[in-house]
């Protein structure tokens, strides 16, 4: 037990010295990539600041898995170079014992990023999005996916309007809603307009509305007496397609805990849960993802340093790292495009990068 909290103490350590630089590292590139996005916009540094902030959260949970296996790489990197490893097995504890604890504490790290980093990343994610439309266009563009359908809040100069569509179909090029009312509201905040259309589509920062009628909401003006329709109708947008789309496709914004009841929702809707099933099942599988990391860092560093190739043993695991990644992005596009079962596309490649690794552990052990 005192090695097993000595190996703990060391892994922790060092996890916390790799989180710390490559957190920076991140920190000082997006608040870069902040002031260049927001140059128009003239904010002040206090502001660029917290929007880096913002998408800390975000950062460290998908670096979670480069950080895991560097953790490892150099733990036993140092353990090897020290002799220390040398010692453990002469004392009659084999290598893949050793691991308990850096696998221990890989578990504990995967639950608490599942439990808890995932619900700060949705918040902080939705923040953000919240502040960069306020300080672009004066106000959020709040888009959600309910059970009773789509809804999007833009804003501008003009004041704010939120848009309703019971369905939506999108490409690389376009979003057309379907079924869709649109309720504006002037500069204070009075409602002066609602629009009911049998379709919705961008193009080139306006939304072509098909078989409109108009309702102005004035006061002391009949709403029905003074409707207007028309075939197509153009409204000025502040959204995009591909802002549109990218909160669409993921399922970032919202946290696991929120994910089944959301999930239920919009399949009670008729609308397609493939991305948000194919996410709840990968985040499950982030600590065995975190296991895996950790395995491939320690199959190719806990060798003694005498024996020389520590580069390429550092190299190899770093790549293997990487491949094992892509896996299991590949897997979870296959997943979300229906190409293979849920679960698989979740568990499938942390179960087998852990097969994968406890064989070649195994197999050193055993040489």
């Amino acid at each position: 037990m005192t090695l097993d909290l000595y190996y703990a103490r060391r892994f922790l350590q060092w996890f916390a010295v790799i989180c710390g630089v490559l957190l920076t590292l991140v920190m000082l590139i997006d608040l870069n990539e902040q002031i260049r996005r927001f140059e128009a916009q003239d904010l002040s540094l206090g502001q660029l600041f917290g929007l880096t902030l913002l998408n800390t959260p975000a950062a460290l949970s998908e670096f979670l898995p480069l950080i895991m296996i560097l953790t490892t790489i150099v733990l036993f990197i140092g353990l090897a170079r020290s002799s220390e490893l040398v010692v453990t097995r002469a004392i009659g504890r084999s290598g893949i014992r050793a691991l308990a604890a850096p696998v221990l504490l890989a578990a504990l790290i995967g639950v608490l990023a599942v439990s808890t980093l995932n619900p700060i990343v949705a918040a902080t994610s939705n923040r953000y999005r919240d502040l960069a439309e306020t300080y672009r266009n004066g106000g959020p563009a709040a888009l959600s996916l309910t059970g009773e359908g789509l809804w999007l809040r833009q804003g501008g100069a003009q004041g704010q309007s939120v848009i309703h569509a019971t369905g939506y179909s999108g490409d690389t090029e376009n979003i057309t809603l379907y079924d869709v009312t649109i309720l504006s509201y002037g500069p204070e905040g009075r409602p002066i307009r609602q629009t009911l259309a049998e379709e919705a589509a961008l193009d080139n920062g306006d939304w072509v509305l098909t078989k409109a009628k108009v309702w102005p909401l004035i006061v002391g003006v009949n709403p029905e007496t003074n409707a207007e329709r028309h075939p197509t109708l153009r409204l000025s947008t502040t959204l995009t397609s591909e802002r549109i789309r990218d909160t669409l496709g993921t399922a970032t914004g919202i946290s696991i805990y929120d994910l089944p009841a959301t999930i239920r929702e919009l399949s009670e809707a008729g609308f397609s849960t493939k991305r948000y099933e194919v996410w709840l099942q990968v985040e499950l599988a982030r600590p065995l993802f975190l296991i895996a990391m950790a395995l491939v860092g320690a199959a190719f560093t806990m060798r003694h340093a005498r024996f020389g190739g520590t580069g390429l043993a550092v190299l190899t695991a770093v790549l293997l790292g990487f491949g094992l990644y892509f896996l299991r992005n590949f897997a979870q596009i296959l997943g979300e495009n229906g190409q293979i079962p849920v679960a698989l596309a979740g568990w499938a490649p942390p179960v087998a990068a852990i097969l994968l690794t406890m064989g070649l552990l195994l197999h050193a052990e055993d040489g």
